[in-house]
């Protein structure tokens, strides 16, 4: 599974990279890291709904850096195939 975290501009200015690293920390504490492919992306077009995660056609917005771990369980986590 890809999930890309934009870090155009707006979402770097927003803490884009902390969101990075902590999804790089969830990832390796689910011990998925062989079934999720963590990318940064330029900007996916989202600017207006702060720091933007993409996953297949899914957007999530107001990813931060306190919130990333919850939004990964919530909404990425249970699409990962096991």
């Amino acid at each position: 599974m890809n999930v890309y975290v934009c870090v155009g501009s707006s979402c770097h200015l927003k803490g884009s990279y902390d969101v990075i690293q902590k999804l790089q920390d969830v990832i390796k504490k689910y011990d998925v890291a062989d079934k999720v492919e963590l990318s940064a992306s330029f900007c996916l077009g989202q600017c207006v709904s702060g720091v933007t995660v993409k996953s297949g056609e899914m957007f999530l917005h107001h990813v931060s850096a306190l919130n990333a771990e919850e939004v990964f369980l919530k909404e990425i986590y249970p699409l990962i195939e096991k």
